[in-house]
C-alpha cells in the first residue's frame, strides 16, 4: 500500500485578487483531500474561506522566493507544492504526484502549466509563443509532451519538492527574481536529487493580457538567464539560450553590414531566410494546439521575444551584479 502523503500547497500573492479565488475553488475540488494550503499576501488580509487547511500569512513585501521559503518553513506537509496565484491545478494533480514520490530516489516533480481555453485571444498569443521548439524553447513547459523523465530546472508555476530536502538546500535563493527557481533546481541537481517531469502533472495558467506585460516578462527573463549562464553554468549554459542573441545580432547586423560590404547583402537574405523557415516551423507547431488565427498572430510576438530576450541575455552577461527589484 502506498504511503499517505499530506501536500502542502504555497502561492504567494501581493494580495487576495480573483485570480487567487479561483485558484482557490480549483484546489478544494482536487480528488486527494490530505492538503493544506498557504496563501502568503504582503499585508494581513480578511479570510476569506472556511475551510481550516486553508491558512494566510502576512509577509510584508517581500519576493515570491521570500514568500515561499516562509511557507516552507510553516508547512506540515511532506511535500511542497508551488503554484503562482494565476495558475490552478487539474483535479489529479496530487494523486499523480503521489505516486511518483513513492520512489524515495524522487525529490522534486515538475509539469506542464498550460494556458486555459478560456483565456482571451492575446493571452492565447502570449501563451502560443512557447509552444514550439523554434519559438520558446521548451514546449515541455506548457503541453504535455512525451514521457516521464529527468530535468534540471522548472519552473516554480508547477513545481512539487520534499520538504526535508528542500530545507537541507536552503530553500530558494532570494537574490534572484525571476530565476530563483532555477536557482533552486541548480541546487538540487547538483547535489544528486533527482527532478522529474511529469507530462499529465498539469496545471492551467494564466498568460500576459498584452505584447508590453509579455515582453516585460520575457526581458527578466533573459536578463536572469544570462547572468546565470555565465555564473552558475551547470545548468544555464546551454546553447539553447544564446541563439536568441545571435539573433539579436542578426538584427542589428542588418543596418551596418550593407553600409559595409555589398557581399552582406547575400548573407542577411540567406540569414531572414533562415529565420523565416524557423518562424513557418512555429507557426506549424502552434497550429496543431491553437487555432491558425493564434498562430499566425504568435509571429508579432515571437520575432520582438526573440530580439529583446537575446539583447537582454547579452546584457546578463555582462552584468557583475544582478540586483532583482520587486514590481
Amino acid at each position: 500500500m502506498q504511503n499517505e502523503m499530506l501536500f502542502s500547497i504555497i502561492i504567494p500573492v501581493k494580495e487576495i485578487n480573483d485570480y487567487i479565488r479561483e485558484t482557490v475553488t480549483h484546489i478544494k475540488t482536487l480528488s486527494k483531500d490530505d492538503w493544506e494550503l498557504i496563501i502568503l499576501p504582503n499585508s494581513p488580509t480578511t479570510h476569506e474561506w472556511s475551510d481550516v487547511r486553508i491558512r494566510t500569512e502576512p509577509t510584508g513585501k517581500v519576493s515570491p522566493g521570500s514568500k515561499r521559503n516562509l511557507g516552507a518553513e510553516i508547512a506540515r506537509g511532506d511535500i511542497l507544492v508551488f503554484l503562482d496565484d494565476d495558475s490552478y491545478p487539474t483535479v489529479d494533480l496530487l494523486n499523480i504526484a503521489e505516486g511518483y514520490f513513492q520512489d524515495q530516489a524522487v525529490a522534486a516533480l515538475g509539469g506542464p502549466a498550460v494556458t486555459p481555453k478560456d483565456n482571451t485571444f492575446w493571452q492565447r498569443v502570449s501563451g502560443a509563443v512557447f509552444l514550439s521548439r523554434f519559438s520558446g524553447g521548451y514546449p515541455e513547459r506548457y503541453l504535455p509532451v512525451g514521457n516521464a523523465r529527468p530535468v534540471d530546472d522548472w519552473p516554480s508555476v508547477n513545481l512539487m519538492v520534499r520538504r526535508l530536502v528542500f530545507l537541507r538546500i536552503g530553500g530558494f535563493d532570494t537574490t534572484f527574481w525571476p530565476g530563483e527557481d532555477t536557482k533552486l533546481c541548480r541546487d538540487l541537481v547538483k547535489l544528486n536529487n533527482r527532478i522529474l517531469y511529469i507530462p499529465n502533472m498539469i496545471v492551467w495558467h494564466h498568460r500576459r493580457t498584452n505584447l508590453i506585460a509579455h515582453l516585460k516578462q520575457i526581458g527578466a527573463y533573459g536578463l536572469h538567464r544570462g547572468y546565470f549562464a555565465k555564473n552558475y553554468p551547470e545548468t544555464s549554459r546551454k546553447v539553447i539560450y544564446f541563439i536568441p542573441s545571435l539573433f539579436a545580432l542578426f538584427v542589428i547586423s542588418i543596418a551596418i553590414v550593407p553600409l559595409i560590404s555589398r557581399d552582406g547583402i547575400y548573407y542577411i537574405a540567406v540569414g531572414l531566410f533562415i529565420y523565416s523557415i524557423s518562424l513557418i516551423k512555429s507557426v506549424y507547431d502552434i497550429a496543431k494546439v491553437e487555432s491558425l488565427t493564434v498562430a499566425l498572430a504568435a509571429i508579432l510576438y515571437i520575432i520582438p521575444t526573440h530580439f529583446l530576450y537575446g539583447v537582454l541575455f547579452a546584457q546578463g552577461i555582462l552584468t557583475k551584479t544582478l540586483v532583482s527589484r520587486l514590481r
